[in-house]
């Protein structure tokens, strides 16, 4: 079983695990959602960054202790700890951040008080709409060009990617803050409404369907390597978040093929198309 995925800590584990790994109790969990911008999810209390979850995120709890939440994320069935204090109740969100950034304002004003910065992927929750805000269950106001429907979706992973050009790189990151190659990928599919796990050697095996090596490149395709994944803009161009450039940015496919095998990354694993 891969541990990334895996609700188990030895104390305790998802009641479908029992007969499986032993732990000292087996729990259904319950509801949360996250209740900050961004949060990190890690691999120990305190410890290293795995991956993030986004303001909105749903997660199923199975232990809360020590200010300290070991929970498995909805979005992609990931598993780790978040603050307890980064959570929130399990109220359903209305609409999504579709930008790279917004606010929440005190007032329906763009000239009043802030109250936080949101990041692309924020999900949350309005109780009231004016002509140029909605009113949130938090009691903030967000500009109404802002956000979308939950359930409207973009319908190019490519123009999701390109959303994030310039946004820095960050080792496990998957917000507009701070994002690495896998984050980047997963924001954009999931922005698309296509299922996408949170590492590149995930999504090498479950995502879209394997290319022969002498296919022409074309928007969309994604190229795998050791540990790293790329998204073709078009037949000759990638964008990907990269710590060579240490931000996500565009890299000719020839240019960024040679560059990776030449400072020993090895080769293009595998080409797959959506």
């Amino acid at each position: 079983m891969d541990r990334r995925l895996t609700p188990w800590n030895g104390r305790v584990a998802a009641a479908r695990l029992k007969g499986k790994v032993e732990a000292d109790s087996f729990i259904e969990g319950w509801p949360r959602r996250v209740a900050q911008p961004v949060a990190d999810l890690l691999g120990e209390p305190d410890g290293p960054r795995v991956r993030q979850l986004l303001l909105g995120a749903a997660v199923t709890v199975f232990e809360d202790r020590q200010g300290w939440a070991f929970v498995q994320a909805a979005k992609d069935g990931y598993v780790g700890y978040v603050n307890s204090a980064a959570l929130g109740d399990a109220r359903a969100p209305t609409h999504w951040v579709a930008v790279p950034a917004g606010h929440v304002y005190a007032d329906p004003d763009i000239k009043s008080k802030t109250l936080g910065a949101l990041v692309f992927g924020n999900a949350v929750t309005c109780v009231a709409h004016m002509p140029k805000f909605y009113e949130t269950s938090d009691g903030g106001f967000i500009c109404k060009p802002h956000l979308w429907p939950i359930d409207k979706r973009f319908s190019d992973p490519v123009t999701v990617a390109q959303l994030h050009f310039g946004v820095p790189y960050l080792w496990g990151g998957n917000s507009t803050r701070g994002i690495d190659c896998s984050g980047l990928v997963q924001a954009a599919l999931l922005a698309c409404g296509i299922a996408c796990p949170g590492d590149s050697d995930l999504q090498e095996q479950a995502v879209g369907r394997n290319l022969a090596p002498e296919t022409a490149q074309r928007r969309g395709d994604l190229l795998f390597w050791k540990g790293h994944v790329a998204m073709a803009v078009d037949g000759e161009t990638l964008i990907h978040a990269n710590a060579h450039r240490m931000a996500v940015a565009y890299e000719p496919a020839d240019k960024a093929i040679a560059r990776i095998q030449a400072q020993g990354d090895g080769p293009v694993t595998s080409r797959r198309r959506l």
